[in-house]
Formats: structure tokens, C-alpha cells, sequence
């Protein structure tokens, strides 16, 4: 897999995340059916955009991308979006670009002019493939630049002379330095070989970045370049699609700040990738309830989960069967929505349906201790750990050392025994002082006849 990562000259939105996220989840999958899976995400350190910004902060280009190269990385990581096998930066692969660029002159399919090399797009026969433009509507797209020296207007730049104070690098036609098209097709080749399985990228990407990288890396090796494109719809707002053009993005580090990783992950995941997703002020609200819900079923089935028995043959109970049968069937309805090109909308609706069912069956069974129980319960938890962990709205925690559990205990017998304290005095309001601190703490108290239990909440931060 290849992955068209961010240009690092800012932070990255929720809208950008969700072409991130989905690269994530099809890699996920494609492990959970089986497959070894080597997955290439580039990071573009060279641009425009970076140079631009870099110059307004009176910086160097590299300094500026190393900043975001690590805010990426860790906003990213807080997503609970898995590392590529590699992230290849375009200005480490200079001497790949240089040697693809000198293939494409020697075919004939570039040409240079003062120190500019164009890519010819009249010499691949099969230009617009992708996104099946007619060739009067070629020239529209981003990136594309007037330049009455070119050939056809449509040709496109694969080496950029250097300006005056600009970052450079030498080559055959002189100092300058990679276009943005080149540098994909160049480090998808060099890490991944000259056919990849599957390319991914948001959906503005298609024309002309993938229509290029098509044109450049097909005429050299004559071969197909990707077998499968997946092309990742617009977040919206409005109607309008989120971006920092339209200045109406959110910034993944400040979502994280007030939404749990797993509400966002099920907000991005709410809708097929190829359809467009709306934001509204409700969107992560609602997605934030979900994941607690599914969280409060986690939590009443985790002390189950070491449980063991042969369900198969010891029960003959109609709820305890139904409920295996209905783990069986959210298995099955899951892997068909995923498999019907990764409609996680429906792979939710799966899970969420079983929840349901196995709450029903531990409210059916409130009271009752049996080996068999225990075992219903440890299989409904380990099959919602299995597909859940694919979606990334889940990740089984590591049990803690019996130390640090143990620490946890005494502290919070401590936090408890303080509040109930106040409580005895009638002092309200450090009672209450305590209980909000600790939800701003994911902490949730729960005061009944028997005394007062705490547990770890995840949801709204």
C-alpha cells in the first residue's frame, strides 16, 4: 500500500485525518484477513506551501518541516493511526527523482527548458485515465502553473529551477528541486517496486497528482502502476468541504483535547470512504455516546474474559445460545460490510447490534454465577475486542503491574475517604469540588445506599 501522507508546513485537520485513518483501517483489515501487508506513507518536506511559510517565520525550510513532521506523528499517534512500515521524505529521495526524471527524457516524455523540466502529456496516450477528463478539461487542478515555454499547457513540471534564497539541490539541468508529482511516483517505486496493490489518497488527489504519478511511472516501466485506487470523500461542513482554504477546519491536536480518540475514529468511520461525511456541532457528541456505550458493555464484560469452558456443549440455556449466535452473526455481517469495499458504516451497524443483544443478555442474567455464563460472556468480549481493534474504536489495554494497580486502589480509597468525610460535615461543596475533578479526569463516582464506587469513563473529555 501507498498512502499520499501530508505536506508538513502546518498541523493536520479532522479532514485530512480521515484519509489517514482510512489508509489505517483498510491496512487493518487486510492483517485481520490474513494478509502481510508492507505499507509506504510519504511525507512531503519540500513545497511551495512549506517554502512560503517558512519564509513568513524567517526560518529554515528543513526546520519548518521537522516542526510539523513531529506534530504529525503525534497527533496521528493520539488517533490511534498505526506508523507506516516507512515514511520516505521527498527531500531523502533526491537522487531517485533526478534518476526517474532522466528515464522520462530519455523516452522522449520530458523536455527542459532553462534549467525547467516538463513532463510531455501528449506522450502518454492514456492521459486522464483516472479521472476520466476529457483533455480540454485537463488543465484545471491545483498546482498547475501558466508557463507560455511549455509545449502544451497541460504539460506538467517534474524539476523547478531555483529561485533566489529558495532550498536547492543539483541536478543535470542545474540547481532546483523536485515537483510534487515526481517525488510519489519516485518513493512509491523505490519502496514498494514498480506495480503496487493499492494507492490511497483524499479525493482531490485524483487530478492531477494521481493522473501524473500514473503518467510518469507507466511510461517509464510499462507496466501498471497501482492496481487499486481508493479515493477518500471530503469532510463537510455546511456543504462546504473542510480545508484551510475555507478556513473552517478543526485541528486534530485540538480535538483530541476535548473528544476521546475512539469518538473521533467512530465519527470518520460513520460513512462509506467514497461518500462525503457532514460535521456538525453534534457529530462527535453523538459519536462520543456511542463509544460509552460501547465502553460500558467493555467494562461489564472484562471480568469475564479469562473465562474458559466448552460453551458449545454445556449450554442448553435459549439466551445464552442466542447470544453466541449473535457474536457468530456480528462476525459474519461485519467481515461482509468490510468486504463490500470497507463500508464501515455497516461494519459498525454490526457491532452496535451485538452490543445490544449481549446487554440484553447480561441484564437477563443479572445474579446468576455459573461457569457457563462466565464462558458466553469471555466469548462476547474477546469477538468485540477482535473487530472492534480492526475499526480502532477499541484497543484492549495492557493490565497494569499489580504495583501500579494496586497504587491506583489506595489513592483513590484515599480520594473517597476524604469525600465522604465532607460528606459526614454537610460540606457540599468539597464534595462536589472532588466528584467534578475527577470527571475532568475520566473518573466517574457513583454514590448509592452501599457507599461510593468510582470507574474509568471514556467519551467527552
Amino acid at each position: 500500500m501507498y498512502s499520499c501522507g501530508p505536506t508538513v508546513y502546518d498541523y493536520f485537520h479532522i479532514g485530512n485525518a480521515r484519509t489517514f485513518l482510512i489508509s489505517d483501517i483498510v491496512r487493518r483489515y487486510l492483517e485481520y484477513k490474513g494478509y502481510t501487508v508492507t505499507m509506504a506513507q510519504n511525507l512531503t518536506d519540500i513545497d511551495d506551501k512549506i517554502i512560503n511559510r517558512a519564509n513568513e517565520q524567517g526560518i529554515d525550510t528543513s526546520e519548518l518541516a521537522q516542526k510539523y513532521v513531529d506534530a504529525y506523528f503525534e497527533d496521528s499517534s493520539k488517533l490511534g493511526i498505526r506508523a507506516a512500515d516507512v515514511h520516505p521524505r521527498a527531500t531523502e529521495h533526491i537522487s531517485e527523482i533526478i534518476t526517474l526524471i532522466q528515464a522520462l527524457i530519455d523516452k522522449q516524455a520530458a523536455y527542459e527548458i532553462d534549467g525547467d523540466v516538463y513532463y510531455r502529456v501528449n506522450h502518454f496516450a492514456e492521459y486522464g485515465k483516472l479521472s476520466h477528463r476529457k483533455p480540454e478539461d485537463l488543465l484545471a487542478g491545483a498546482r498547475v502553473e501558466v508557463d507560455e515555454r511549455k509545449e502544451d499547457p497541460r504539460d506538467f513540471d517534474l524539476w523547478k529551477k531555483s529561485k533566489a534564497e529558495e532550498p536547492w539541490w543539483d541536478s543535470p539541468w542545474g540547481k532546483g528541486r523536485p515537483g510534487w508529482h515526481i517525488e510519489c511516483s519516485a518513493m512509491a517505486m523505490k519502496h514498494l517496486g514498480e506495480t503496487i496493490d493499492i494507492h490511497t489518497g483524499g479525493h482531490d488527489l485524483i487530478f492531477p497528482h494521481h493522473e501524473n504519478e500514473i503518467a510518469q511511472s507507466e511510461v517509464v516501466t510499462g507496466k501498471t502502476f497501482a492496481r487499486y485506487w481508493m479515493h477518500v470523500a471530503f469532510l463537510q461542513i455546511d456543504g462546504r468541504r473542510m480545508g484551510k482554504s475555507e478556513s473552517n477546519f478543526i485541528f486534530v491536536h485540538d480535538a483530541v483535547q476535548q473528544y476521546a480518540a475512539e469518538a473521533i475514529r467512530h465519527f470518520l468511520i460513520s460513512a462509506q470512504y467514497r461518500h462525503p461525511l457532514d460535521y456538525n456541532p453534534t457529530s462527535l457528541t453523538e459519536s462520543s455516546s456511542a463509544v460509552r456505550r460501547l465502553n460500558n458493555c467493555f467494562d461489564a464484560l472484562r471480568p469475564y474474559r479469562d473465562a474458559d469452558g466448552d460453551v458449545s456443549e454445556a449450554l442448553n440455556d435459549a439466551e445464552a445460545m442466542r447470544t453466541l449466535e449473535s457474536i457468530n452473526t456480528m462476525h459474519r455481517n461485519f467481515e461482509s460490510a468490510m468486504d463490500e469495499d470497507f463500508n464501515t458504516a455497516g461494519a459498525l451497524g454490526a457491532i452496535f447490534k451485538c452490543v445490544g443483544e449481549v446487554n440484553q443478555f447480561l441484564t437477563a442474567t443479572e445474579g446468576i454465577s455459573s461457569d457457563e455464563r462466565g464462558s458466553v460472556l469471555s466469548r462476547a468480549y474477546k469477538g468485540l475486542v477482535e473487530v472492534c481493534s480492526v475499526l480502532g474504536i477499541y484497543a484492549e489495554e495492557e493490565v497494569a503491574s499489580d504495583a501500579h494497580a494496586a497504587l491506583t486502589e489506595q489513592l483513590m480509597s484515599l480520594i473517597l475517604e476524604v469525600r465522604e468525610d465532607a460528606r459526614q460535615r454537610k460540606d457540599w461543596e468539597t464534595a462536589d469540588k472532588i466528584r467534578g475533578q475527577l470527571e475532568q479526569l475520566n473518573v466517574e463516582l457513583q454514590d448509592s445506599r452501599g457507599g461510593t464506587t468510582w470507574k474509568i469513563i471514556k467519551g467527552v473529555r
